[in-house]
């Protein structure tokens, strides 16, 4: 890509962010629309009084993939209870007369509990706050949003839930490679490796046959690093080809993104020899190959952060 191509794009990408913040500006002070407190009333019966709690997917990191309705929740919450994949630029928007509360678990460094964040999320509402309970991703995915909501709906305490772009799609998106192709991939399948029995597996042999068909399926890993070995020793063991390509994306879509390319047989291996940590998504199956085809088309340092290849 010629510098004058590099430059052009840069800029282009500039005007679309300063437009896309003045969009979020103006629809957040506008009276059209569903108000906060309104929105979370709606045939739930609670007074516009009582507190209540929008659920948010903050997207994948990138603050330019934040929804317009997400954005104009956070810009009126009294409380703002935030995860450790919320990116920076994200929590640069909230209100300064927001409370902002930290209540971010990464392995091994918990902040709080989810115990303890549901006693506080509940107390807050109960309370009459306006609060937004932000969560990285998509809420609904792997985010523990359905125990949240579980407790609300208890207390008779309403909620909306604002779903958000997943990490999935994100890193797929920005590091090139489709989750589906007619050639390859007739499915995706979403695979937390962290289990709520530290101890339990994913079920390995239902993955594996999907693998081995003609359209195959596409496989993504959440919270899946640490055990990034034992993921394709199990795959291998259940039949899948240990040349079955592999793509570990470490922070989708910031732009410190990195992407790790190889296969079932030697993805660990680059991955401890690049220094990724995390987090990160794997993406198991033939897609991974369509990156090669769509790098020399993908703008500036989307496919820039590769630190290995096949």
């Amino acid at each position: 890509m010629s510098a004058l191509t590099a430059s052009i794009i840069l800029r282009v990408k500039d005007v679309f962010a300063q437009a896309r913040l003045g969009v979020f500006q103006r629809v957040s002070s506008s009276t059209s629309g569903t108000n906060l407190s309104d929105a979370s009333n709606q045939g739930i019966g609670q007074r516009a009084s009582d507190g209540c709690v929008h659920l948010i997917g903050a997207g994948p990191g990138d603050a330019e993939l934040l929804t317009i309705k997400a954005y104009k929740a956070i810009q009126q919450a009294e409380v703002i209870l935030y995860d450790a994949l919320v990116g920076e630029d994200v929590v640069a928007m909230f209100p300064a007369s927001a409370q902002k509360m930290y209540v971010g678990k990464r392995y091994g460094q918990h902040s709080m509990t989810q115990p303890e964040i549901c006693r506080v999320l509940l107390e807050l509402a109960q309370s009459g706050k306006r609060v937004v309970r932000l969560k990285g991703g998509d809420p609904a995915i792997f985010a523990r949003a359905g125990e949240e909501c579980a407790l609300l709906a208890q207390h008779d305490i309403p909620f909306v839930v604002v779903p958000g772009i997943t990490a999935a799609s994100g890193a797929s998106a920005y590091a090139g490679i489709p989750l589906t192709h007619r050639d390859c991939a007739q499915s995706v399948r979403f695979v937390t490796a962290h289990l709520k029995d530290e101890s339990a597996e994913p079920d390995w042999s239902s993955m594996a046959p999907s693998q081995k068909t003609k359209h195959g399926e596409t496989l993504v890993f959440y919270m899946g690093l640490r055990r990034i070995e034992q993921i394709c020793q199990r795959l291998i063991q259940h039949g899948v080809d240990k040349d079955m390509p592999v793509a570990v994306i470490e922070h989708a879509t910031h732009a410190e993104q990195r992407v790790c390319i190889g296969t079932l047989a030697t993805i660990a291996d680059r991955v401890e020899t690049s220094g990724i940590s995390g987090p990160a998504i794997t993406i198991v199956g033939r897609v991974v190959e369509y990156r090669y085809q769509t790098a020399n088309l993908m703008s500036d340092s989307v496919l820039s952060g590769a630190v290995s290849g096949f």
